[in-house]
């Protein structure tokens, strides 16, 4: 990989560093982040683990669309927060799983809204949350499609 290069937008790339058993370099564009494990299952800690990565993509983009509804129309929004998890569950346990074998994965979203706000201002960006293009990819059916190139 070229590390002088700048990528093109939409283009990521991940290449192991060779300082760790996991370490991986995350090149998004000109952004240089780094990503890892745990040392208790044998990293370095040198970065955010992957599901990190997309619980982190998730809140930013379930914040970054909050904000520019609310902007665009005029609420008294201050501060956007959202603090996210994951686990897995067992899919007999869950009621509105389409799937009822094995385990799914449930991610638990907490989004905090600051601000002089009405409720329903703050029902109707709830609603514009789950309207977050991350959000929709998540929860739609998602094709991976893996090519060897070299």
């Amino acid at each position: 990989m070229s590390e002088a290069m700048n990528l093109p937008a939409g283009v990521v790339e991940v290449s192991e560093t060779g300082t760790g058993r996991f370490a991986n370099e995350v090149r998004v564009g000109t952004h240089h982040l780094m990503a890892d494990e745990p040392v208790d299952v044998g990293g370095s800690d040198s970065g955010p683990m992957p599901h990190d990565f997309v619980l982190a993509g998730l809140g930013a983009c379930t914040s970054m669309t909050v904000r520019m509804y609310a902007e665009r129309k005029g609420m008294k929004l201050t501060r956007v927060a959202v603090r996210l998890t994951q686990r897995k569950i067992k899919a007999a346990d869950c009621p509105d799983c389409t799937t009822k074998d094995g385990e799914v994965t449930e991610i638990s979203r907490d989004v905090t809204l600051e601000g002089d706000l009405t409720p329903d201002e703050r029902a109707r960006l709830i609603e514009i949350a789950n309207k977050c293009p991350v959000h929709k990819t998540l929860t739609c059916e998602i094709k991976v499609r893996t090519h060897l190139v070299g």
